[in-house]
């Protein structure tokens, strides 16, 4: 399956289930965002999202507490969790879907390139899931996988096959 397949079974079942999908992204700058936009009909279930690319905008956009960005720092699996968590609650979306990592070409904050957290939060349920990622490859690389595991990531929690 490729990442437009995907991208579309994730939003053919959001539709089917009179759901929606906001997202949170990070290192991604907006690809989740794009891959699911290319799909005709993603209005139906695709409300928005927010490119939180400066730490401060995980907290006053993406809705992380700041205490949680001073303890785990802006790459970390509750920052990922509050991400996806904050972003459904702010756009009104019954499903969240965040990432956040070190795209490269440098280490950040003791974070290798490569390491990145995508998670995923169901307002109904409570459910939220998250997943470390720690990739290889060069910057657009390392992006376009977070981007894919994060939609696979949703597929799952949807209840959906999510290989490519």
């Amino acid at each position: 399956m490729t990442v437009s397949a995907l991208a579309a079974n994730v939003l053919t079942e959001l539709t089917r289930r009179g759901q929606t999908l906001a997202s949170a992204e990070s290192l991604t700058g907006g690809m989740i965002g794009a891959l699911l936009t290319d799909i005709p009909g993603a209005s139906d279930s695709y409300v928005g999202g927010v490119i939180s690319y400066a730490t401060r905008l995980k907290a006053t956009l993406a809705g992380v507490d700041v205490a949680t960005l001073a303890k785990l720092g802006p790459v970390a699996a509750g920052t990922a969790i509050e991400m996806a968590h904050g972003v459904a609650q702010r756009c009104g979306a019954d499903w969240g879907l965040a990432t956040t990592g070190v795209a490269g070409p440098d280490a950040q904050d003791g974070h290798p390139v490569g390491q990145v957290f995508v998670a995923v939060s169901h307002q109904a349920s409570d459910l939220s899931s998250v997943r470390e990622l720690l990739l290889q490859g060069d910057r657009e690389m390392i992006r376009q996988l977070s981007a894919t595991a994060a939609l696979g990531l949703l597929a799952e929690a949807l209840g959906l096959s999510s290989h490519i």
